[in-house]
């Protein structure tokens, strides 16, 4: 069998650990990829469209490597929220979120030979616990929400925000287990590359 080598084409510490979690063998590397959503684009849509871009962004992959991608968005209501702009937005964010449920959509991707081969998307509910001003203001001035969607890591101690989880856990960390798993079966073995 044909060695087939594994990039995750994102430097997001989180996906890396769940990859490696999950027993694959691969590495990382920067998409070489603009973000940029079309407008009049569906929410929803999006962060399957970019994790698409994403995935057949690097230069000079062999025919046999895999290049798997992912794009993590919150929405609530029919507002997109994206990574904070400072303390002051992360704050704006989660007292929009606070006491409210929200979805988190994450869309995968995955490339081979520099060619998309499968793509999709996972929604998870979840709910904020009815926090006090005065424990938003602490956790946005933390170094925390500062490269999160929605200003805050589910994974860390934005935990104490949430109140409860409806869906994949990991999918809001940024990489939906089963939906990656699904993905890669074909492809490979955990553990062989």
């Amino acid at each position: 069998m044909t060695e087939v080598e594994l990039i995750l084409a994102s430097r997001s510490p989180r996906r890396e650990q769940i990859l490696t979690m999950l027993g694959f063998r691969f590495r990382a590397e920067a998409p070489d990829y603009e973000e940029i959503i079309p407008s009049g684009m569906e929410s929803g849509k999006a962060p399957e469209y970019l994790a698409r871009g994403k995935a057949v962004s690097l230069p000079g992959v062999g025919a046999e490597t895999l290049v798997l991608s992912a794009d993590t968005v919150v929405i609530l209501g029919d507002t997109l929220l994206g990574k904070p702009d400072g303390t002051e937005q992360a704050l704006e964010m989660l007292r929009a979120l606070n006491g409210r449920t929200h979805q988190v959509v994450t869309g995968v991707a995955l490339a081979k030979g520099g060619r998309i081969v499968d793509s999709g998307s996972v929604v998870t509910d979840v709910t904020f616990a009815d926090s006090s001003l005065q424990a938003l203001k602490a956790y946005a001035v933390s170094e925390e929400p500062k490269d999160k969607a929605g200003a805050y890591a589910i994974q860390g101690h934005g935990a104490r925000l949430v109140d409860h989880v409806r869906g994949c856990f990991y999918n809001v960390m940024g990489l939906p287990i089963q939906l990656t798993l699904r993905m890669l079966a074909p492809y490979l073995e955990l553990g062989e590359t």
